[in-house]
């Protein structure tokens, strides 16, 4: 039987090579599917390591319109109530605040300077945008990777009077990690309701870089002219402490042993006005980066289960001519008294004999070409978001840069493991495909098929 299914399949090599490169093709698509799945998993879990166990505490802006300048107004009480509970292990607290460089001047471009009026460019000539936080690497911009440390180290709890300044903004001013500046209160500042006039000398801790990728309208909204600050300078331009300043907004790390959604609404308990506030999922915050994860995890099982169903389709048609065209072959092994089990079984070990070499090969293709197509799927589903978000308009701030975010990139591995169950179920696919075919010729008796073969 294994002899005469070698012999057919050599000497019908057309034949069996056409069936080959259809399961060639299918199963290296099955197999790049696989494995885009794959890296997709281990991307996400990279990109999502430090929020999907957190959530942030904000302002509810139906209730409560922030300050004046529209931002946060969480109260410190309420942030160190929640830091507190045992369910808790960090958290960052942020205070976004107004200042002015004292001797030294911020970056312009001709966009900012096109939509500068004279009165804006006398008030805010040297004005910077100063988030302070507690813990610099956590915080939100970091973590979406708007911003990346490039020289000297993160912000820690314990730090006063410390900075981290963009790359570009301390080149144009010749300055580096270790210098100390000085800045202070903007009296046109509409937050700066005490109308605080504090100056604050305060150290370069650390350089960072970040671009924005939309445009701008004023030159506070560009990345370069950020400073990252402790919580204390922060606080102190507006003529508050670390206690008395209200925050934009806390993020909260919650331990790992402890269920996120338990939590949070174990929180509900707090003497705290909720009704001020909202508590929201941190991973809640990347809706583009979910959004561009399950673009990907959708092509890829459209790829896979569509692979398997062409394969299936192509393969049956293919068969049925091939039996068809052996109607008279069949019907002499019959009449010698060959079991139509022992027929089968043949048809069998011929379908096993082209599959061998097929996948074989489809390891190495989908080896050769995964990566491309993968990340070339990646940057289809990528660039539909990105039509997207540009027609939502958000801007081009760092806190929309997060919002923004997506997969940038697939390491794309074809494992041993995939080529198994790419076998597993072409195996399937194809043993469904040869009793569809041989059925209506196996049911006959010789003498049938005879008659119907002239």
């Amino acid at each position: 039987m294994i002899k005469n299914a070698f012999a057919y399949v050599t000497r019908k090599s057309l034949k069996s090579l056409i069936i080959i490169l259809v399961i060639l093709s299918m199963s290296t698509l099955s197999l790049i599917s696989l494995s885009i799945k794959d890296a997709t998993d281990r991307a996400s879990k990279e990109t999502f390591a430090n929020i999907t166990n957190s959530f942030s505490m904000e302002i509810n802006r139906q209730v409560n319109p922030g300050t004046p300048r529209g931002g946060g107004n969480v109260k410190g009480e309420d942030i160190k109530k929640i830091s507190q509970t045992d369910s808790i292990d960090s958290y960052v607290k942020r205070i976004n605040s107004v200042a002015d460089l004292v001797d030294y001047d911020i970056i312009e471009t001709q966009e900012t300077l096109a939509n500068q009026s004279p009165e804006r460019a006398k008030n805010f000539k040297r004005t910077v945008m100063l988030t302070g936080v507690n813990d610099s690497s956590k915080e939100t911009k970091f973590v979406s990777e708007a911003y990346k440390l490039v020289e000297g180290k993160h912000l820690e709890n314990e730090d006063k009077n410390k900075i981290l300044m963009h790359k570009d903004l301390a080149e144009k001013n010749n300055l580096k990690v270790g210098d100390k500046i000085k800045i202070k209160s903007n009296l046109f500042d509409a937050d700066n309701e005490k109308g605080a006039d504090e100056t604050v000398e305060v150290e370069i801790k650390g350089l960072f870089d970040g671009h924005n990728s939309g445009g701008v309208s004023a030159a506070q909204e560009l990345y370069e002219n950020t400073l990252i600050t402790d919580v204390h300078t922060a606080a102190k331009v507006y003529g508050n402490t670390e206690d008395t300043a209200v925050y934009q907004d806390a993020t909260f790390f919650v331990k790992g042993d402890k269920n996120l959604d338990s939590v949070i609404k174990d929180l509900g308990k707090l003497d705290i006005n909720w009704r001020e506030y909202n508590l929201i999922k941190s991973s809640s915050n990347y809706p583009a980066l979910q959004q561009s994860i399950s673009g990907i995890y959708s092509i890829s099982n459209k790829l896979f289960v569509g692979s398997l169903i062409f394969a299936g389709v192509v393969v049956s048609l293919l068969l049925f001519l091939w039996m068809n065209a052996r109607k008279k072959e069949i019907a002499v092994l019959l009449s010698l008294g060959i079991s139509k089990l022992e027929i089968f079984g043949q048809f069998l070990i011929e379908m096993v004999f082209i599959s061998i070499p097929a996948f074989v090969g489809s390891y190495f293709l989908a080896q050769y070409t995964a990566d491309k197509l993968g990340n070339n799927i990646l940057n289809k589903v990528t660039g539909d978001i990105a039509k997207q978000s540009a027609s939502s308009q958000l801007g081009g701030g760092a806190e929309a840069e997060g919002f923004n975010k997506t997969l940038s990139s697939l390491d794309i591995n074809v494992l041993p493991k995939f080529i198994i169950y790419v076998i597993i179920f072409m195996s399937l696919v194809l043993l469904v495909s040869l009793i569809i075919s041989s059925f209506n010729i196996l049911r006959r008796n010789p003498k049938e098929l005879l008659i119907d073969n002239n």
